[in-house]
Formats: structure tokens, C-alpha cells, sequence
């Protein structure tokens, strides 16, 4: 199998994704990521298409990069113009990158109805363009656009585009399948004939708007391409580009191309550039999602314990992930057994235990709770079960208000009272908030701050709400997930009610306890 480069676009074909932005100082943080995971090819940018671009190629010319070589975006010639006045030229050599990599057109219909010039000009423009850059000490990659739409209907203008590209010098003809329409079987057919007219291997650079953008990739790869163009999770024009954290596993564990990269790290790559780009995580990715490799249903759960490749199709430590198993209403006793495990509880295997346990899974959920993204509740759900925990506190009775005051400036505020019995004592306070559940939580850890202090540290991260019976209307049961943090630990809890008040009541008891049973009480 011809060895494979992988060409990282992230920075300029993954911020023309809806969404995607990054600042200059994020580029770089994104680069030096890219770089220190062994990422070959990382494409900045277009030099002079907007300040961020230039400024990127500015700091990167200051630093030194282990890995990767920083590449410089542009296109050919302009119709009609020498390649030394063409001023865009002149900024990709301005840039000064290692790697130059230009886009020209292949498909007729561009190039006489877009660019408004004739076939030959374009090959000019090609060829020209080219030679200019190498002739000033660049290596050049060049990438036909539109190659596979081009190919349908004129395969012998096509083949003359990257003809020209390489007799002028291009180091590498990259193929684009630009609309991302082309399904595998043609991109691998058409990838083994241009290179075949060739003499030598080339590029692929795919889109995923027919949802396989990897697949075209890998098909290219099998006709013998020796590089892949695409971007980290997929970013991109429209619905993204080959995404290079699924392609990369794919050629070097299951293809046995060896990329020279440690994947142990993929995961970690994943998840920090979704962090730069505030994108939030998908935990169906495959390889890197929280979901890769979790197990819900009993019959897996207990395969997977005693034989994992049963339902695993590499193992999670490779591509920096882990294993997680769930509870949920589809748990046998094996997930209770492995998830308690995890929380430091030991039971044998048919132990009563671990089916009362199962049982109350199994009726909560029927209620609709749910615990895979709870699991502190769960862990709570054990102790009460085993009969280790104590509530804190007796609640006696809780209190929200909501009041707005029209007018020109309108007045809004949420108000709980909260009373309860601590230690054999009545305890009363009042609070405020942001929004009732918030005005809730600062009312009760106002009250059990005195009796445990550590409390003071804890504060509400996420809250999430999901109507779980919509067709029962206002009726509906919500169930609320929320999410606490003391600055170092994070957990999860889950409550459920008719009331959307009483289920948050009932999470945010439940994060508390969880805290606090961590916790050594202090009494006041």
C-alpha cells in the first residue's frame, strides 16, 4: 500500500463551516496541537484574504514546527495577468510557508462560464502559476476543484488540468471531489485512471455531503493516492469535509498504513479543538464520541465483560478513549456490576443486592428518570438501596416566587424560601436567584452552610430540561438534569415530577447529598 501524508485544512476550509471561527491566537493553539500530534501538512489559511490570515502566517513564521509543514492557500493566476503582477501570488510567497498549495479549475463549465476565459487560458494559468512558485523555492501542491464533476462530463479536459500541474513541476495533484456528490466506487475508479495517466500518485481532498466523505477518502487511498486532505471533526463548507479524526484511525489500524502518529491522543485532539471553536462535543463521533464505545444493553454489557471485540471494533485505548457502561431500563445485572465497581462497590454476581438494585433502576426509569448521564443519582440510588445513606436534612417545606413589574424598564425577581429540620433543628432561610431553581439552590445551601462549610464551594454548572410525555401537554412529566461542580470534581443528577419545580428540587438534593457524602461533615 503506497504510504499516506495527512494534508490538515482545519484553519481555512474548516472555518468556512457555519459556526466555526477561531481567533488568530486560536489558529496557532490549533497549529501547535496539530503539529505535536503529527499531523504532516497544516494548511493556515489565504494569505490577504482577511487580517486573522495574515496575522497567523506572521506569528508562524516565528516558531519552529516539529512535525508538520505550514502551508499557504491560494489559486492560480487571474486570467489574462502575468503570474509575477498577480498580487495574490505574491502574498502566497509573502507568507513564506515551506508548502504552497493552489486551487485551479478543471471543470469546463467553471472555467467558461465563472472565469470567463478559454480552456487554454486556464491551462496557462495552471501551468504558469506553478512554475512561478517553484521557481521560488516552494514546495507546491495543487488541487483540481471539481475533478470528479469535471471527470462525468469531459474526462479528457480534466486529465489535461492535472497534466499541466505536473509538467510544470507540482510536487503533488491533489483531487477534489469539491460538491461532495460522488459515491466510492467512482471516486476509486476515476483516482486509479489520473493516476494511471500520471505515472505517479496523487492527493484527495472530499466533501461529506452524500455522507461519505471518509469513505471516498479510503476508497482513493485503496486506488493508490498517497495523501488525504480534510479537516479535525469534520468542519466545513456546508455539512464539513472528510473528517480526519475517523479517516486517520481508519488507514493506520484497520488499513495498516502507518501514519507515523500516536492515535492514543485522537480523542484529546478531537475534544480541544471543539473547545477553540465553542462547538459542543458529538458524542456519536466515531472513535472519539463519549458514546463510541458505551454499552447499554445487558446482553452487551455481559459479552463485552467476558470477550470485548464481541462489540467493540478496536479496542478504546488506541484512539484515546475508554470503554463506559450504562444503566438504564435495558441494564442487566452485569452493567450494575461493572458501574458499581467503578464507584467502589463489590458484590458477587446474583447477589440480592444487585437485584433490588436492578429493580429500582428498572421502576425509576419507568417513571423517567434516567441515569446514563446521572450517575451520581446512581450512585446515590445504590447507597439508599444498601441502606448506607442518611438524608442530610428533613425537608419541612420549600417556597419559589416569580414577580415582574411592568413599565418602561420592567422588574423581574425569584424568590425561594427554604425550611427544613438539621440536626434536630429548625432551620429557615430566604434567598435569591437568577431564575426560581436558582433561587432554590441558594436558598438551601445558605441553609446547610453553617453545619457543613465545604458547601461553600459548590455552585451549579449546567441545567437541562426535557419534556419527557409531550403529548400530555402542560401535564407532561419533565425530568431535569443538573449539573455541579466544587471547582475540581463535576457530577450529574437527575430528578423527575409532573413539576418542573419539584423535579429540579429533587436533582439539586440530590447533587448536595452526593457532595456532601463525599465530604468529611463538619458540624457547626
Amino acid at each position: 500500500m503506497t504510504p499516506v501524508t495527512i494534508y490538515d485544512t482545519t484553519l481555512r476550509d474548516g472555518t468556512q463551516g457555519t459556526g466555526i471561527s477561531f481567533s488568530t491566537h486560536d489558529k496557532i493553539r490549533v497549529a501547535e496541537k496539530l503539529d505535536d500530534f503529527g499531523v504532516h501538512y497544516i494548511e493556515g489559511g489565504w494569505p490577504g484574504s482577511n487580517p486573522k490570515d495574515a496575522a497567523f502566517f506572521e506569528e508562524a513564521a516565528k516558531r519552529s514546527w516539529k512535525n508538520a509543514k505550514i502551508t499557504a492557500f491560494g489559486m492560480t493566476r487571474r486570467g489574462k495577468m502575468k503570474v509575477e503582477d498577480d498580487p495574490q501570488v505574491k502574498m502566497l510567497l509573502d507568507a513564506k510557508t515551506p508548502a504552497v498549495t493552489i486551487v485551479g479549475k478543471t471543470w469546463p463549465l467553471h472555467v467558461t462560464e465563472v472565469f470567463q476565459v478559454t480552456l487554454e487560458e486556464n491551462l496557462a494559468m495552471i501551468a504558469n502559476t506553478v512554475a512561478y512558485l517553484k521557481k521560488h523555492g516552494r514546495e507546491v501542491l495543487y488541487d483540481a476543484e471539481h475533478f470528479f464533476d469535471s471527470f462525468r462530463e469531459d474526462p479528457d479536459y480534466s486529465l489535461k488540468t492535472i497534466q499541466a500541474a505536473s509538467d510544470a513541476g507540482a510536487d503533488l495533484v491533489v483531487l477534489c471531489e469539491t460538491n461532495g456528490g460522488a459515491l466510492p466506487e467512482f471516486v476509486e475508479e476515476v483516482t486509479r485512471k489520473a493516476i494511471a495517466h500520471l505515472g505517479k500518485p496523487v492527493g484527495i481532498h472530499t466533501h461529506n455531503d452524500g455522507g461519505v466523505g471518509v469513505a471516498n477518502a479510503l476508497a482513493a487511498v485503496r486506488a493508490g493516492a498517497c495523501q488525504v486532505q480534510g479537516t479535525i471533526n469534520g468542519y466545513g463548507e456546508r455539512v464539513g469535509n472528510c473528517n480526519l479524526v475517523t479517516v486517520m484511525p481508519n488507514l493506520q489500524i484497520k488499513m495498516g498504513i502507518p501514519l507515523g502518529i500516536d492515535l492514543t491522543r485522537l480523542r484529546e485532539l478531537a475534544h480541544f479543538v471543539d473547545e477553540l471553536a465553542n462547538v459542543p462535543h458529538d458524542i456519536r463521533a466515531p472513535y472519539v464520541g463519549l458514546a463510541a464505545f458505551t454499552h447499554k444493553g445487558g446482553l452487551h454489557v455481559h459479552a463485552v465483560q467476558k470477550l470485548a471485540r464481541t462489540y467493540e471494533h478496536v479496542d478504546p485505548a488506541l484512539v484515546g478513549n475508554q470503554r463506559i457502561i450504562t444503566i438504564s431500563d435495558m441494564s442487566g445485572q452485569s452493567n450494575v456490576l461493572v458501574k458499581a465497581e467503578g464507584m467502589g462497590f463489590k458484590f458477587a454476581k446474583g447477589a440480592p443486592e444487585v437485584q433490588a438494585i436492578l429493580s429500582e433502576v428498572k421502576r425509576l426509569e419507568s417513571e423517567g428518570y434516567e441515569f446514563e448521564a446521572a450517575e451520581a443519582s446512581f450512585e446515590m440510588l445504590i447507597r439508599r438501596q444498601l441502606g448506607q445513606h442518611q438524608p442530610v436534612f428533613n425537608l419541612i417545606e420549600y417556597h419559589s416566587t416569580h414577580r415582574f413589574r411592568g413599565g418602561d424598564h420592567g422588574f423581574e425577581t425569584c424568590e425561594a424560601t427554604v425550611k427544613i429540620e438539621l440536626g434536630g433543628k429548625p432551620v429557615y432561610t430566604v434567598d435569591e436567584g437568577d431564575g426560581p431553581v436558582n433561587a432554590l439552590d441558594n436558598a438551601l445551601r445558605k441553609a446547610l452552610l453553617p453545619a457543613f462549610p465545604a458547601i461553600g464551594g459548590m455552585r451549579l454548572l449546567d441545567y437541562k430540561v426535557r419534556i419527557i410525555d409531550g403529548g400530555a401537554g402542560t401535564a407532561a412529566k419533565t425530568r431535569v438534569l443538573v449539573t455541579s461542580t466544587d471547582g475540581n470534581a463535576t457530577w450529574s443528577t437527575v430528578g423527575v415530577s409532573c413539576n418542573i419545580i419539584d423535579a429540579s428540587w429533587r436533582a439539586l438534593v440530590d447533587g448536595i447529598e452526593y457532595f456532601l457524602s463525599k465530604q468529611r461533615p463538619q458540624a457547626a
